[in-house]
């Protein structure tokens, strides 16, 4: 015959414990919000960030669910490189809130490249030519 087991009184989910989520996956939803801007923007480059560009890279602070972003981009130009950087903050924003639950008070970001489509065709025409 088995006798019952005691069973443990029950812990509130507050109690629980607590689920942290490392700075190298906030930063990696920083960097696909940032594609996502960037490839959503009207008049931005298509596709990730333009042809030739590289894609966004993102490096995360965290402390205390407070994360600081700072997005490095290259960018297509001539373009509205303003409107561009408003998309990518605004997003990295909204993502990073809705995904990790974290409060981002700044997102930095810095242009490491212009790419001038005249300079991109006349790269690509040259390449057609070897």
């Amino acid at each position: 015959m088995t006798t019952p087991r005691a069973v443990p009184p029950r812990v509130p989910p507050a109690e629980r414990g607590a689920t942290r989520i490392a700075d190298r996956v906030v930063a990696k939803i920083a960097a696909q919000a940032a594609r996502e801007a960037l490839a959503a923007h009207p008049g931005g480059p298509p596709g990730t960030a333009g042809a030739g560009a590289g894609a966004p890279h993102a490096t995360v602070t965290v402390h205390h669910d407070i994360a600081r972003v700072r997005v490095s981009l290259e960018l297509d130009y001539p373009s509205d490189l303003a409107a561009q950087c408003a998309a990518v903050r605004s997003q990295v924003v909204r993502r990073v809130e809705e995904c990790a639950s974290m409060s981002v008070p700044e997102v930095d970001l810095d242009i490491e490249h212009l790419h001038s489509a005249h300079t991109r065709t006349a790269a690509v025409r040259d390449r057609k030519l070897r």
